[in-house]
């Protein structure tokens, strides 16, 4: 089996495991919540911190200096 043929293999493995693992998930209402609860969670955590940072580089590339930013 060539290198190419066995990522390939890989590749379809790995594409049907996440479909099967979605389905499952999508179908099953206990399982449903919590990956809905952690989606919640996972946005509510990272699009803040991902906001902040983006503010605090449009802040200093303005040319202010970033201590004043936060008084």
């Amino acid at each position: 089996m060539t290198d190419a043929n066995a990522r390939t293999v890989a590749n379809v493995i790995l594409v049907s495991a996440g479909v099967a693992a979605a389905y499952l998930v999508i179908t099953t209402p206990p399982l449903r919540r919590v990956a809905l609860r952690a989606i919640k969670l996972w946005l509510g955590a990272s699009v803040p911190v991902y906001l902040a940072h983006e503010a605090r580089e449009a802040w200093v590339e303005s040319g202010r200096p970033p201590d004043i930013m936060f008084r």
